[in-house]
């Protein structure tokens, strides 16, 4: 075999570009299995070198059917590497572990891809060959007994792959168009509206607590009396757990309702609405 067609070979078979192929098998003599060997190792260390990077750019995936529906997160520096091919195969096939794999990450990175690779060592490689500090963000599978997962994307940038994707599972025993329609549009406002827990009784004390103390130093140079001043901040706080909870936002297809008025028009239906993930590349 010549030497071109060893770089060749070795090329397809670890991703690595032409220079570092061809200086592998010089320092493996020509020895193909070596070469591998030396070029994982490097790879090893290259990637190692750029995990101190920040990677706040990335894809959303969704993969499953309606029954079992995971989100997923990789992560990487540029929206350049976001649109790359190599990554965007990688996250697709990653997409589909991660889904079987419910989203545990540590049983995730020990899968093997298609190339009998683990999903770790692949990994390393990727960040090799692109350069890039690569990572597997955050991840979700909802899987409810008697509910359908409804799901939405934007900003697309190929099949299931995006910048911002939602999935919200809803009870309900009746197929109907009805609800199919409710599900989607309701992912769609979950998209929109961006709630941070179901009901009021479900946000975080942290989020709460934070919202409090802008409040508080919001109202400290006021000039207010004590008691007004607490009053405005009482409903200050009831307006923004109102305005992050699902069921009492403003329905973004017509403001005027809330998403349980909404749920209440249809409640011949029997709409129960059990969990929702939303994941935005940035947030």
């Amino acid at each position: 075999m010549s030497d071109v067609e060893k770089i060749k070979k070795l090329r397809q078979s670890t991703g690595a570009g032409f220079k570092d192929c061809n200086l592998a098998l010089k320092e493996s003599a020509g020895d193909l299995d070596k070469a591998v060997e030396i070029l994982r190792v490097k790879g090893i260390a290259k990637a190692s070198k750029k995990m101190s990077r920040n990677a706040n750019e990335g894809v959303i995936l969704i993969s499953g059917d309606e029954k079992k529906t995971s989100l997923l997160e990789v992560n990487c520096e540029t929206d350049f590497v976001a649109k790359n091919d190599n990554f965007i195969d990688f996250a697709k096939e990653l997409s589909k572990l991660n889904n079987h794999n419910s989203s545990d990450l540590e049983k995730l990175g020990k899968t093997k891809m298609q190339n009998n690779n683990t999903v770790e060592e692949n990994l390393v490689a990727l960040i090799a060959k692109i350069g890039e500090k690569i990572t597997i963000g955050r991840a979700k599978t909802l899987n409810h007994k008697n509910s359908k997962n409804y799901t939405y994307q934007h900003s697309i940038i190929k099949d299931n792959v995006s910048k911002l994707g939602v999935i919200v599972s809803i009870e309900n025993n009746e197929k109907s168009d009805t609800i199919n329609s409710f599900g989607k549009q309701l992912a769609m406002h979950i998209a929109a509206s961006n709630p941070i827990a179901l009901t009021s009784d479900q946000i975080p004390s942290a989020e709460i607590e934070k919202e409090q103390n802008l409040i508080k130093e919001e109202l400290k140079n006021s000039g207010k009396p004590d008691e007004i001043a607490k009053k405005i901040s009482i409903g200050k706080i009831n307006k923004f757990k109102d305005d992050n909870s699902l069921m009492t936002q403003d329905w973004v297809m017509e403001p005027k309702k809330k998403v349980k008025d909404i749920i209440s028009e249809l409640s011949s239906q029997k709409i129960n609405i059990i969990d929702f993930i939303r994941i935005k590349i940035g947030e």
